[in-house]
């Protein structure tokens, strides 16, 4: 029923111009604008909707979005340059270092980070 269906993902954010200026100025990304939303525009035609829910946003607590990148170390120092702010995690089952970064743990190389409105993103090295 849907294996030729063009499908995207979307999620809430609080703001819809502190979101446009974050995801279009700061990371880079061919943002769009409809009424509410906002449409990011990736590669291969990829679409991500954002959608504002103001007061009754609340933050995801999983990421929403991940960036593959080639090196994850050179993505998280370019963003921490724009004052971008890395998660720090020092749990039992997830360890980053000083920088935010996840290594050697079973998976790629990641780092995460959080959208003005409390959504979690990442770099992830592929």
């Amino acid at each position: 029923m849907f294996k030729d269906t063009p499908a995207f993902s979307g999620f809430s954010v609080d703001d819809i111009a502190q979101a446009k200026a974050f995801y279009a100025g700061t990371l880079g990304i061919e943002v769009s604008e409809e009424e509410d939303e906002l449409i990011l525009h990736f590669g291969g035609s990829t679409k991500v909707l954002i959608y504002a829910k103001g007061e009754y946003h609340v933050p995801a607590t999983f990421t929403v979005l991940n960036f593959p990148v080639p090196n994850v170390e050179q993505a998280v120092d370019e963003l921490t340059q724009m004052g971008v702010k890395f998660e720090v995690y020092d749990l039992p089952y997830l360890k980053t270092d000083d920088k935010g970064i996840a290594r050697g743990q079973g998976g790629p190389n990641i780092a995460w980070f959080k959208d003005p409105s409390g959504n979690i993103l990442s770099v992830l090295e592929a």
